[in-house]
């Protein structure tokens, strides 16, 4: 499992060459991709992306002609049982291939619908229904990756990515106080506790539900811009931040220091 360190360092490696490609190509979005490379390669660490630069776990199919590896990996062809398979990889020989090596492979009529996806979640439900995984929670751990990270700051495709990068590597000196009302930054999940189950729509106040939408698991997601008074303030072992509102608990400031509430 990555630490916090390398979950950073990570990022900051690969979101900005995410990032460049992405709006060289057309597309709207750069969070979903780096999302994808972070929960495909384990932050960086498994033996495809650590040794073959492939971090978005993408087969050779029968148009490649590069390099490959043969390994192990695992696919969820029917819902909730996960089956190992040997498959070829496309091997890359640095980072910034493999990042480019993920463009190219998206760069056919059956991904077409990519480029024109404006939020995260549009484009991973798009690229899960074009085919690309298997796995039946693609979207939501994926969507929860932009969400706990603040990956959606790289979507600006104005801003300097060492800015980006400096901001998200700084632990802001946030404070919160009881009884005082902030504004969400993102859409933000609530849950029971801190880190602990996240709650339904109908498991919100009634102020709550006006503010919120379902997932596609049925999560509750309280939308970006609502304004919530704290209740109480937990600080965690691991430097999140959480907070009590009337509907639950939600994720103030992660442990990488990116603010949610604000």
């Amino acid at each position: 499992m990555a630490t916090t360190a390398q979950i950073k360092n990570f990022i900051a490696q690969i979101a900005p060459l995410i990032q460049t490609e992405a709006k060289a190509r057309g597309y709207k979005v750069a969070s979903p991709i780096i999302a994808q490379a972070c929960i495909e390669s384990g932050f960086g660490l498994s033996s495809l992306a650590a040794k073959y630069h492939n971090y978005f776990g993408m087969k050779c199919g029968s148009t490649w002609k590069g390099a490959s590896v043969n390994m192990k990996t695992k696919e969820e062809y029917k819902v909730g049982t996960l089956t190992t398979i040997r498959d070829n990889f496309r091997a890359y020989s640095s980072m910034t291939e493999g990042v480019k090596g993920y463009f190219d492979f998206i760069n056919t009529t059956r991904y077409a619908n990519l480029k024109t996806a404006a939020t995260a979640r549009e484009y991973l439900e798009r690229i899960k229904a074009d085919g690309y995984a298997t796995s039946s929670t693609y979207v939501n751990t994926n969507m929860n990756a932009v969400e706990k990270y603040g990956l959606t700051e790289w979507d600006n495709f104005t801003a300097g990515a060492a800015q980006i990068v400096a901001a998200s590597q700084t632990k802001p000196a946030a404070k919160y106080t009881v009884g005082k009302t902030y504004t969400l930054k993102n859409n933000m999940y609530v849950r029971t506790e801190p880190r602990g189950r996240k709650k339904t729509l109908a498991e919100l106040t009634a102020d709550g539900r006006k503010n919120a939408y379902k997932d596609g698991a049925g999560a509750a997601l309280l939308k970006k811009g609502t304004r919530v008074t704290v209740q109480e303030v937990k600080e965690n072992a691991d430097g999140s931040t959480w907070v009590r509102i009337p509907s639950g608990y939600v994720c103030a400031v992660d442990s990488g220091g990116t603010v949610y509430i604000a």
